[in-house]
């Protein structure tokens, strides 16, 4: 069944839930009552996935009771009856139950799907020590002889080398493992993982004790990120006997090191809880890693060991829209404590790098050109900052306001505010007669009085802007510091060459533009360059981005003329698309329904809380798809050439930079047109 665009299964996700029932001890029947009516629930959330405690059609803490035939026979009874009942529910669901094989009784997870059993999975660690003595009861999965066992008159693989792979969903892979296991310096998972499953789940009755749930989420966060995989943890809760332990019902859903869902502890009611797992993003993040590649490898004897068990899925149809929200600002967190960090760190990072590329070439000075905008903002802000640190004078840094055909009298106003805010050396050129000459030298129709504002006339506004720079670095011994950020390098919206794309050194390439108008909200808030510079930064970053090259058509020149984002689109948009397509390499439908859920409503979701009121958008599919459509062309077709000549200058993010000696490296002759095809073929108007 193909899924509609509004559901997760038509992007690479699956829905996981963990389930944790009311037991009774010693009352399979009881405990397979609750156990249908939480996989009936699971199934109506559409999940794929619902993992129960361990040992819960028994119970885990049975004891001697587990040898007793009775309650082996009641509980195979039981298992029957999930099994069967199972048939038409969505999820695999993985039960935990005492087995007997080969005349040992062993501690299982059940993989069941759709009415019948897909695997046995034996625990492969048992505890004996402090309160637990499972070996009393059970045998380990290394003491079994057989990799098969006969239940309800079927052969079905048996033992914990078992990775169960959904054949029509090529990123969903299960591997099953229980409690202890995860305990272990080398836990089976591991070696799945490195074998290729996606989705690690663990059935546990771990008991609570002081601190114990934090060593919990440690455990499995870390080794969701470990393995770069999912990992479903389902720990036993309200019924189990409290004869001399006690039980919280902690039930926990991580990928990748982040945790999607957890469950209240000491609850009084089942819990159920249930994530969106997207498993394109850590097949996408696995085939970037060399070095789990190269663990793999090295491991490659015992991984072929494992064998695989091969099953058709069924998706759930109809419309599923996304359990998660994503974040409207990737590269800006909306936690306060996350973000204040995220902003010490970049700007430290640009700090840093700019000390060491001074302190490397002998140089004292900086030469940069400020507009009043954002990007040159920072840049300066970064010059001032590096030196005071390194004990120079901030006189050192000579910064030009270069006002052209268009400048505002705003963004102006602003420059000359913040250079004598900042106490460095202020001077302002006006371009306008050397660009009226270049003009007039390759017989441009505006040299003669014509209204005719090409490409052209504004890049020779650009380039004598660059051009005056290097100069004034050459005749004062200074060095051009760049100001041009990640976005625009990604939309090529910058000048090549003898424009504003050229510098010595440009501490803001690898910044995008929506993380910079955060790095001056945090400066201003955090008044770190004092009141008049905060004052200053307040104004900048509500001023609207332009070039500033088009002189406004009624002569008006108090505010910019000109909207960039009216041609290239949001930023906020473009740096969401901007991460997931050049960090993962999603596919252009996915980005636009992950954009969807994440623009389509502003009273939904957390906002970073620097941000006003009023700077908070929505988005409707539409506009969406039109700007997507724009970046993948600008992107992929006619912008690589810019980045593949890059000045220098630091890396701040895992998100990533689009140098051509890092992050990023493509060809610059390069079509979009699969990017755009699968864009306007796969997402409704």
């Amino acid at each position: 069944m193909i899924s509609p665009f509004n559901s997760v299964y038509s992007h690479g996700f699956i829905r996981a839930s963990v389930c944790i029932p009311r037991l009774r001890v010693a009352d399979p029947v009881f405990n397979a009552e609750r156990t249908l009516a939480m996989a009936e629930r699971a199934s109506a959330e559409g999940a794929a996935l619902a993992v129960f405690p361990e040992l819960g059609l028994s119970a885990y803490s049975n004891e001697d009771l587990f040898q007793q035939d009775a309650l082996q026979e009641a509980t195979l009874a039981a298992l029957e009856t999930v099994v069967q009942s199972s048939a038409n529910w969505t999820p695999i669901v993985l039960v935990g139950s005492p087995l007997r094989v080969e005349d040992k009784l062993f501690n299982c997870a059940v993989v069941v799907y759709r009415g019948s059993v897909l695997g046995v999975v034996p625990k492969s660690y048992l505890p004996n020590y402090r309160e637990f003595y499972e070996k009393r009861q059970f045998a380990a999965a290394r003491d079994a002889i057989g990799s098969e066992m006969t239940l309800f008159g079927m052969r079905t693989p048996f033992g914990n080398d078992l990775i169960f792979d959904a054949e029509n969903l090529p990123a969903f892979r299960l591997h099953v493992e229980v409690c202890e296991d995860v305990w272990t310096p080398i836990p089976p998972s591991t070696y799945a993982a490195l074998a290729g499953a996606t989705v690690l789940a663990n059935l546990s009755a771990s008991n609570i004790t002081v601190a114990k749930a934090d060593y919990r989420r440690q455990l499995c966060s870390s080794q969701s990120a470990k393995c770069m995989a999912a990992y479903l943890y389902s720990g036993a809760g309200p019924g189990e006997s409290t004869t001399d332990l006690a039980w919280d019902g902690h039930g926990l859903i991580y990928a990748d090191g982040a945790l999607l869902a957890e469950s209240e502890r000491f609850a009084g009611e089942e819990q159920f809880v249930a994530a969106d797992i997207d498993l394109e993003r850590l097949v996408q993040d696995r085939s970037r890693m060399t070095a789990f590649t190269d663990s793999a490898t090295d491991h490659k004897d015992k991984l072929r060991t494992l064998r695989h068990v091969a099953f058709d899925f069924e998706r759930p149809g109809g419309e599923m829209p996304p359990l998660r929200k994503f974040y409207r600002f990737p590269y800006v967190p909306s936690d306060p404590a996350s973000l204040d960090e995220r902003c010490y760190e970049v700007y430290n990072i640009q700090v840093h790098g700019l000390m060491k590329r001074l302190e490397a070439t002998g140089i004292k000075r900086v030469v940069i050109g400020v507009s009043g905008g954002l990007d040159s903002t920072q840049a300066l802000l970064v010059a001032a900052q590096t030196m005071d640190r390194l004990g120079l004078p901030r006189t050192n840094i000579l910064a030009y306001t270069m006002p052209g055909f268009a400048t505002s009298q705003s963004t102006k106003s602003n420059a000359h505010r913040l250079m004598t805010a900042l106490g460095v050396q202020a001077h302002e050129i006006d371009i306008r007669p050397s660009a009226q000459q270049m003009l007039a030298d390759i017989g441009h129709p505006y040299a003669d009085g014509e209204a005719v504002y090409d490409v052209t006339f504004e890049n020779v506004q650009a380039g004598e802007r660059t051009s005056h720079l290097f100069r004034l670095a050459n005749y004062h011994g200074g060095m051009v510091l760049g100001t041009g950020d990640l976005s625009e390098l990604a939309l090529g919206w910058a000048t090549y060459g003898v424009g504003d794309h050229m510098s010595h050194y440009n501490v803001n390439g690898s910044v995008p533009k929506t993380l910079i108008q955060y790095l001056i909200r945090w400066v201003a808030a955090k008044d770190l360059f004092g009141p008049e510079t905060s004052a200053v930064l307040e104004a900048i970053v509500e001023t609207e981005i332009s070039p500033e090259l088009v002189p406004d058509a009624a002569g008006n020149n108090d505010q910019p003329s000109q909207s960039t984002e009216a041609t290239i689109g949001p930023y906020e948009l473009q740096d969401f698309n901007l991460y997931y397509i050049s960090r993962f390499g999603f596919r252009p439908s996915k980005v636009a329904f992950m954009s969807c859920h994440a623009w389509g409503d502003k009273n939904e979701g957390a906002w970073p809380h620097l941000l006003p009121e009023a700077r908070r958008h929505e988005y409707t599919l539409s506009e969406i798809k039109r700007w997507l459509d724009v970046f993948l062309y600008r992107f992929f077709q006619i912008s690589q050439f810019k980045r593949s000549a890059l000045p220098n200058g630091p890396k701040v993010g895992s998100g990533g930079s689009l140098s051509p000696r890092g992050d990023w490296r493509a060809p610059s002759d390069s079509e979009a047109v699969v990017w755009l095809a699968e864009l306007r073929e796969n997402v409704p108007d």
